[in-house]
């Protein structure tokens, strides 16, 4: 039986209706319906404070390797500098920002009964009560100031925080003190950041608001979590003891923390930011183990570049910059977004139907190469990173990242060359590249003028986002098992290993792994709305994966017009980084084996036969933007219309025809541009903008996605009728108490100023989060999922290492 023939029978299966076009889309897999939603969100912590009060400082003054390296260089082992530098980091003069620094507080500071939740995290094995507890118990209880007090990260903090105002709060509506503890398991403690995912799942449909919901549902996660640091930081007496623990969005590794990364081993760097994952997981050593073997391997990843890049003629002399044997990647954040088909659902979970796992494997992978060809649209445009990179940074071994290990030399090499030109590395037409010595390099920028080059999106190059199949092991062929033998065969080649999940831009939720049949991506960084460019992402998100169905289910597009070896599946993305970087053109062969590649280029303009290579096409990066959207239009108009997104299609056309104002990223670069009264990202040193940015993003940007959360959830509390009836049958006086002698008005504009300043007082703090528990719950009430949906939300890896 033939590809086609078989897959249409899989979907005649699942109920799909051939008998006419309208029939047919239907009834497909995530057509109108179908479809749920819900997001996860990695965010940045910080501490504020002095280097004598906060956690991170202590504990580096304190350590063994502090004192080694203080008496080796009296001994003259180790250079000054060293020292140097580390007391620099550590300064202790003024109150700064520790980023993913932790926290410690009397242990007393918690009611009695969230006392006892912790002890339960603290157990080796959280299903067996009498287990002992963790070998690493020590870390997390400590003796200062003549009591017991505690360290613990902020991403259990924020957790600590929820379970103690449910504790404490006496007033608390039956229905929050009854859904409240499920929330707790929503905070995460994964790689280095604070992890949250979905208090509910979203429906996709009309009467939800489509991508709205997603992103109502993200926003009040946000506002709740900024309630929470505000009651940590009370009621947990941080403030009293110096510290101001802070959360935000922050899309890169702080640069403060890069810097002590390079004068610190590894050991060091993972005992200080990995995170010991007290929650989530019932064995959370082990999985601390899991975390610290990943910052290991992609640690040696990164070194295990040079050989590739040797390979492909970049790097042609013997000194080379080398990357840092400690890597920070694990430190990016992003956000990612989780579809699920209940029709697919439903059928893996009836044997009677006869859907297999192999035939969600197969038309999954399928769905995912003809989805990557469309992520272009959504780097910069609706999510980005920007940031700047010097000259003296442009070490092809350090400014290339991972990708040696994402793309196919061939494309590598052309990108690199692109790279190069686009960041003006000449002087006089000649060609200028970082010599390696630090100061001879910061002579040269200095001396010749250069200065480096901005990014769009510099998560996508900083991380490994995916990871290229090998001639013997491809990764997407649509067979089982598939994943696990090229995360073998990376292993064998010192890139990856094979208990890790393979990286991807848009991975496979399997049914008899995660309990649910559907997509989450992975390659979204940092919104600038959270209420505009999120729910807009759901829902191009949404249609592409349906248009994939319906190209699958018409038998337009198979594995054999996608192939499977490594040079097509670098063909189709590179141009997700050409994006990211700005890179003005890409190159496809004319003659390639995509056909899917090479029909989409059929609605591209100004092409042509590239001189420099020859029997391959010229395309410009942001007319194969415009080439995708053309081809929504044209070939998805059915779907646009039955999924009502002609809206989402008039935004994206805006957005691609003019990024600089209309794009998420040139929101972004704008918003920290002005924070330093710049024009342009040049005019600014690479630290400069980096650290601008930064700080736009702990203060700025979260004051706009606090005050966009705050005015969905005052317009519920003004004007929603069917809320108002819903918050009097729980708890009637809520209402009249939460706004007190002032007017509504009065209170909701007040209130984002008041939160970012972090000068709500404990009462308001403790009233507003009660409002968001309510209309969370009433969110939740009205999405019409069930139960079994909510919990099978396949947004945390606990189940999956």
């Amino acid at each position: 039986m033939d590809e086609r023939t078989s897959n249409q029978n899989v979907f005649r299966s699942l109920g799909v209706d051939f008998s006419s076009h309208d029939a047919l889309i239907e009834s497909l897999p995530f057509s109108m319906g179908d479809t749920t939603a819900g997001s996860e969100s990695e965010l940045q912590a910080a501490v504020e404070g002095s280097a004598t009060q906060v956690d991170l400082a202590v504990v580096i003054r304190e350590s063994s390797f502090f004192s080694s390296v203080l008496k080796r260089c009296r001994a003259g082992e180790i250079p000054k500098k060293q020292v140097a530098d580390l007391e620099k980091f550590l300064d202790g003069d003024n109150r700064r920002v520790w980023e993913n620094s932790w926290v410690r507080f009397p242990l007393k500071a918690l009611a009695p009964s969230t006392q006892r939740l912790f002890e339960e995290d603290l157990r080796a094995n959280k299903q067996a009560p009498a287990s002992p507890l963790r070998a690493d118990t020590d870390r997390f209880l400590i003796q200062e100031e003549g009591g017991s007090w505690m360290r613990v990260p902020i991403s259990y903090l924020l957790k600590l925080a929820l379970a103690d105002y449910l504790n404490r709060s006496p007033s608390l509506p039956a229905i929050c003190r009854k859904e409240g503890p499920r929330f707790l398991n929503h905070f995460l403690n994964d790689n280095t950041s604070p992890e949250t995912h979905s208090f509910y799942i979203s429906s996709l449909d009309s009467d939800s608001g489509m991508g709205r919901a997603v992103g109502r549902e993200t926003g009040q996660r946000y506002l709740l979590t900024q309630c929470l640091i505000q009651y940590a930081n009370l009621q947990f007496q941080l403030k009293d003891h110096g510290q101001e623990a802070v959360v935000y969005y922050s899309p890169h590794p702080p640069l403060r923390q890069k810097k002590l990364n390079e004068l610190i081993p590894d050991s060091f760097y993972r005992e200080l930011f990995m995170s010991p994952c007290l929650s989530g997981w019932d064995d959370g050593e082990k999985k601390h183990a899991y975390m610290a073997l990943c910052h290991e391997v992609l640690s040696r990843s990164q070194l295990n570049t040079l050989t590739k890049l040797k390979e492909a003629g970049i790097i042609t002399r013997n000194l080379v910059c080398l990357p840092n044997p400690s890597n920070t990647s694990l430190a990016n954040n992003g956000t990612h977004i989780s579809l699920g088909s209940r029709k697919l659902t439903a059928a893996l979970a009836d044997p009677a139907c006869g859907m297999t796992e192999a035939d969600e494997k197969r038309i999954g992978d399928l769905v995912i190469k003809i989805t990557e060809h469309f992520l272009p649209l959504f780097v910069e445009t609706y999510s980005a990173a920007p940031y700047r990179v010097d000259f003296t940074g442009f070490h092809p071994e350090k400014a290339l990242g991972f990708l040696p290990h994402e793309l196919h030399y061939t494309h590598l090499r052309m990108f690199w060359r692109r790279w190069k030109k686009k960041a003006r590395l000449k002087f006089f037409n000649h060609p200028v590249t970082p010599f390696g010595p630090e100061w001879l390099d910061s002579l040269a920028r200095t001396t010749l003028g250069l200065k480096g080059d901005f990014i769009a999106d510099f998560r996508l190059i900083d991380y490994l986002v995916c990871l290229l199949s090998t001639e013997q092991c491809p990764g997407l062929d649509g067979t089982l098992g598939n994943q696990n033998r090229l995360a073998k065969d990376l292993m064998h080649m010192g890139v990856f290993h094979e208990q890790m999940p393979i990286y991807s831009f848009f991975r496979l939720r399997q049914f008899f792994k995660m309990g649910y049949s559907g997509f989450e991506g992975r390659y979204y960084s940092l919104f600038h709305s959270l209420q505009d460019d999120l729910p807009h992402a759901v829902d191009l998100q949404h249609l592409i994966t349906l248009f994939a169905y319906r190209l699958i289910a018409s038998g337009s597009i198979n594995h054999r017009t996608i192939p499977d070896d490594p040079f097509c599946e670098s063909e189709r993305r590179q141009i997700v980084f050409a994006s990211a970087i700005h890179l003005p053109t890409f190159f496809v062969k004319n003659s390639g084996g995509n056909f899917f590649l090479r029909h989409i280029l059929k609605y591209t303009e100004n092409i042509r036969i590239s001189s420099r290579y020859p029997g391959s096409f010229r395309v410009h990066t942001e007319e194969y933007k415009k080439a995708l959207v053309r081809l929504l239009r044209m070939e998805a108009a059915d779907l646009v219309s039955l999924l009502g997104m002609d809206e989402t299609l008039r935004d994206l056309e805006d957005r691609v025809q003019n990024p600089a104002k209309n794009s998420a990223g040139g929101k972004l670069t704008r918003s920290i541009l002005e924070t330093c009264g710049a024009k342009s990202p040049f005019d600014l040193d690479a630290e400069t903008f980096n650290t601008a940015a930064e700080s736009h993003f702990r203060d700025g940007l979260r004051k706009h996605h606090i005050q966009e959360s705050v005015e969905d959830l005052a317009e519920r509390f003004c004007h929603s009728r069917k809320f108002h009836e819903f918050a009097r049958r729980h708890d009637p006086g809520f209402l009249a108490r939460i706004h007190g002698t002032r007017t509504r008005e009065v209170y909701w504009n007040g209130l984002p100023e008041k939160l970012t300043q972090g000068m709500l007082s404990f009462k308001e703090v403790e009233n507003l989060l009660q409002a968001l528990l309510l209309s969370i719950l009433f969110d939740a009430e009205n999405q019409h999922v069930t139960t079994q949906e909510t919990e099978n939300t396949g947004l945390t890896p606990a189940s999956v290492y």
